[in-house]
């Protein structure tokens, strides 16, 4: 195999990268994971790269993590933190968060700690039905063909059902159908949408096996071909509400409530904010659903798509006054989350972090999700209305820079320490400090 050598400096020091000239490992997926670690570091000659970092796999056995996902060499570890002081429908909760980014854990804890005196969050929640969509072309006919489609809801029903008759069994299974016919600028297309009550899973596998089955008796029906087939992640029948209600006392004063509500008058209009807006309500969201091993993916597609449902994308959240003038604020978004199937069921560490939940459906830990979403926004917009987003977070960043300049032990409080003091959280002044540290030890 040719090679290419690499030479670059970092921290002044030299390094030789050799890098393979092709990616082609044949029959890499067939190997152990001893053997494709092997190959890795034949292929990538590279003073960095310790391939002993793969071999810890954190408890995981190395089977399940090769099933879940193709040419597995290892895990990466993701910081799981609790965020305290949460009561959720009057119940309280301690929630297991999964994230790299500093001060998310912190944010919740105190935006919880801040409406405990007005009993913390409640929330709603729509049902858990999923849409399957098939996309129909070549019909000639279209309108004629979606009525034609709509006739025979008994029959889709029945087809639908037949494919996963454990959950017709616990009640859930094909509810309704709905039939949308498109313009593309080309030719009209048909799109069948089946409605899927999918109980405590995500409902992906179900509601795409429903949509394949279903495609080739539509097919037959109308003398259109199916395309796509395939679950939506706008899962605008699956919607999740939190509401909360934060007291002047605990805000601090009318002056940073009405900051806060220009601050999402800011989001709600403007799209460049809206994205960090709703970033920041992420930032809580994603956190759970990693931590209990559901698709963050899914979940934020749906999310941001959601935002966009009046034509413009806009904030998740509504925040308003009441008439005592205290801040009320409402998160609404859809959250396609389960209990069973994919990394949730299979995942140890996801079913440790269910424990400390002690959710027991689906749609009570969306409704928990969604709280964390509401309670990251009033922390976000609270502190850049007021000592800003980097005392916080970069008082929390400044232990991670004092470890990448090379503090260890005490040495990443007392690095740390000066850093948040000084004002300015740079990697050259964690070496500088550090240096000092070590040279008055």
């Amino acid at each position: 195999m040719h090679k290419i050598d690499v030479h670059f400096t970092l921290k002044k020091k030299e390094f030789t990268v050799s890098l393979a000239t092709t990616s082609r490992l044949q029959n890499f997926y067939k190997l152990t994971q001893e053997q494709r670690l092997a190959l890795l570091e034949q292929t990538l000659s590279n003073d960095n790269l310790d391939i002993k970092h793969f071999q810890d796999m954190s408890g995981l056995d190395f089977k399940l993590v090769d099933a879940m996902i193709e040419n597995a060499i290892g895990t990466m570890n993701i910081p799981i933190g609790i965020a305290t002081n949460m009561i959720i429908d009057g119940v309280e909760r301690l929630i297991p968060m999964a994230t790299e980014e500093s001060s998310v854990v912190a944010a919740v804890c105190n935006a919880a700690k801040q409406c405990r005196d007005t009993q913390g969050f409640y929330t709603y929640a729509s049902g858990s039905v999923m849409i399957g969509q098939i996309q129909l072309l070549g019909a000639t006919n279209p309108y004629y063909a979606r009525q034609k489609i709509l006739e025979r809801q008994q029959e889709i029903k029945e087809i639908c059902n037949s494919v996963d008759p454990m959950l017709v069994s616990l009640g859930g299974g094909f509810l309704s159908v709905e039939v949308r016919i498109l313009d593309d600028g080309i030719e009209p297309i048909i799109v069948v949408h089946i409605l899927v009550d999918t109980l405590d899973a995500m409902g992906a596998n179900a509601v795409n096996s429903m949509a394949e089955s279903l495609s080739q008796q539509l097919e037959l029906w109308i003398g259109a071909e199916a395309n796509m087939r395939i679950l939506s992640n706008l899962a605008d029948q699956r919607i999740v509400m939190a509401r909360a209600k934060w007291s002047l006392k605990e805000l601090g004063g009318e002056q940073v409530r009405d900051a806060m509500l220009a601050a999402y008058r800011f989001a709600d209009c403007d799209p460049y904010r809206a994205a960090t807006h709703n970033k920041g309500i992420m930032n809580g969201v994603s956190a759970v659903v990693l931590a209990t091993g559901n698709d963050t993916r899914a979940v934020e597609a749906g999310a941001h798509a959601y935002a966009c449902r009046f034509g413009q994308y806009r904030s998740l959240s509504s925040w308003e006054i009441d008439k005592d003038g205290n801040l009320c604020g409402t998160l609404q978004m859809p959250l396609a989350v389960g209990l069973i199937g994919g990394a949730t069921k299979i995942h140890p560490t996801a079913q440790q972090n269910l424990s400390i939940l002690g959710v027991k459906t689906a749609q009570e830990l969306a409704r928990v999700i969604c709280a964390v979403g509401l309670a990251q926004n009033y922390a976000a917009m609270k502190a850049l209305v007021t000592t800003g987003i980097q005392q916080g977070h970069m008082s929390l960043h400044a232990k991670n820079m004092a470890i990448m300049a090379g503090a260890t032990g005490s040495e990443v409080e007392l690095v740390a320490t000066k850093l948040t003091d000084g004002g300015r959280v740079r990697l050259d002044l964690a070496q500088k400090f550090l240096q000092d540290i070590r040279d008055e030890g």
